[in-house]
């Protein structure tokens, strides 16, 4: 490939994914406002061309050509667990931003993720850019439950999805958090730390905030601490952890405060997910 787009590119996960699958590209061009989310990109990858403010670009900003667009624009207003504002949410209102770049660009494959979310704006997002999505659960990948819906004209991605999602090999929990077991008997801030091994193998799906406990139906709990696994219990998973459940490579996000590390990963793509539907590219 030529020219690379990331579109609300928070820690270039898509980067990660590309080089996971030996996709070689001439330019990235990224565009994100976060500074702790750029500071970690650049560590990573130096060569990353930042364009700023997604409602600020035009395609003057860009090569003629360019061979991908991926985004995740921000889901919060698209959320099923969220308050549902959908188009009328400040937040989500940015997809049209990534619209409007996606047909003035004019790339040659495209990749939209996003959150599930209610069937009449899914299906209102599928006719503006005229494919259907794609659900695919990063617990297929990861040690994390994700669902996610990616909207996509990389050609037979749900096809291969379905003839290997029984063949994959399904990471658990243990394995990610730890190589000897779900009892970690280490000591932080003088009291033992444990995580227990969930009934299904996988741990609820990261987020970029902060919850205290998990209620009785398994919703999130008061505000208060990241990583809160187990009902009862306040749990923090390490941000190598974290790391480890979008399968970012460890210390990736190593150079910022832990908060933002923690911000970054929860809002970020798994990139094995990423990285299988770069692979259908003929």
């Amino acid at each position: 490939m030529k020219n690379v787009v990331g579109l609300f590119d928070g820690i270039s996960c898509l980067q990660i994914a590309l080089n996971r699958q030996g996709i070689k590209y001439d330019n990235y061009y990224a565009s994100e406002i976060d500074k702790h989310c750029i500071t970690i990109t650049q560590k990573n990858y130096p060569s990353t061309i930042q364009v700023g403010n997604i409602c600020d670009l035009t395609k003057a900003d860009f090569p003629s050509e360019i061979d991908l667009l991926v985004g995740g624009s921000p889901c919060q207003g698209f959320s099923l667990m969220g308050r549902q504002l959908n188009f009328d949410d400040s937040r989500s209102k940015l997809f049209f931003e990534y619209v409007r770049l996606w047909k003035s660009l004019k790339p040659k494959y495209f990749i939209l993720e996003n959150v599930k979310m209610r069937q009449d704006i899914q299906d209102a997002i599928s006719a503006i850019l005229g494919v259907q999505p794609i659900e695919i659960n990063s617990a297929l990948f990861s040690g994390q439950n994700r669902r996610r819906l990616y909207w996509t004209n990389i050609p037979k991605v749900a096809e291969k999805l379905t003839q290997t999602s029984g063949q994959l090999s399904l990471i658990t929990g243990k394995s990610l958090l730890s190589d000897q077991t779900y009892e970690i008997a280490t000591v932080r801030k003088g009291n033992p730390r444990q995580i227990v091994k969930p009934a299904t193998d996988k741990l609820p799906c990261l987020t970029a905030s902060y919850y205290k406990g998990i209620n009785a139906d398994g919703r999130p709990g008061k505000a208060k601490s990241f990583g809160d696994y187990e009902r009862g219990k306040i749990e923090m998973l390490s941000p190598v952890e974290c790391e480890r459940m979008q399968t970012v490579p460890e210390g990736y996000t190593e150079g910022v405060a832990k908060t933002h590390r923690y911000k970054a990963l929860g809002n970020g793509f798994t990139v094995e997910v990423i990285a299988f539907i770069l692979s259908c590219i003929p």
